[in-house]
């Protein structure tokens, strides 16, 4: 988008040369990012029209454009974590939100996720769960993987953090993840692996129950 954004904008100069700079980053400030009709983006989510409605104008509130980059996704999000660091583990939402890796989120990649959140079925929020710690999208969960979210997790949650996070907690929390979900001890946890165990888990059963009335 980039790209096709400025070349245009050397067509401009070139065929109108009393533009001045000043003209021409106005209008670069003017193209936004207009979603997919709401027919299409009914059709693909678990949102009503007026639902979907909602959802945008609180998107276009937060981000005028129509286009969230990392920095300010991180800067809504800290918003919700006063008391910690919430950048490390915004990034990772953040690339989980950007499924086309552009590093940016528009409205129909937040709305779609967010259909997943709220409204999917349990196996397609727990898909979603293991694609956001599959950091490296090889497709598995490794223990380097896990920890970085752990410590990402532990960090977010600041002074509120119980147990207090000391030098091996979250190596504790890694090694209680292995050991539920990494059935054949191979070092890894394979997406059949982590929802057959999630499955079998009453706390994150709740938790995946937790936003369904949120709208």
């Amino acid at each position: 988008m980039g790209a096709v954004v400025g070349t245009l904008t050397m067509q401009t100069k070139q065929r109108r040369p009393s533009r001045d700079k000043t003209d021409d980053e106005l209008e670069m400030t003017m193209v936004c990012h207009r979603p997919e009709g709401l027919d299409q983006l009914e059709a693909q989510t678990n949102f009503s029209k007026q639902e979907l409605q909602i959802l945008y104008r609180g998107f276009k509130n937060e981000c005028p454009s129509g286009v969230v980059n990392e920095e300010t996704f991180k800067h809504i999000y800290a918003q919700f974590f006063p008391h910690g660091d919430a950048s490390m583990y915004a990034h990772y939402l953040f690339n989980a939100f950007d499924t086309t890796n552009n590093g940016s989120i528009k409205f129909k990649d937040f709305v779609m996720g967010l259909s997943i959140l709220l409204r999917g079925t349990l196996r397609e929020k727990l898909e979603w769960t293991f694609h956001l710690y599959d950091i490296n999208r090889d497709g598995y969960i490794n223990r380097e993987e896990m920890t970085e979210i752990v410590r990402a997790i532990y960090d977010m949650m600041g002074k509120y953090t119980y147990p207090a996070l000391k030098g091996d907690v979250p190596q504790q929390h890694v090694d209680a993840f292995f050991q539920k979900m990494d059935k054949n001890k191979d070092g890894v946890v394979t997406l059949e692996e982590f929802i057959i165990a999630c499955q079998q888990d009453e706390n994150m059963m709740r938790s995946m129950q937790l936003f369904e009335n949120v709208m």
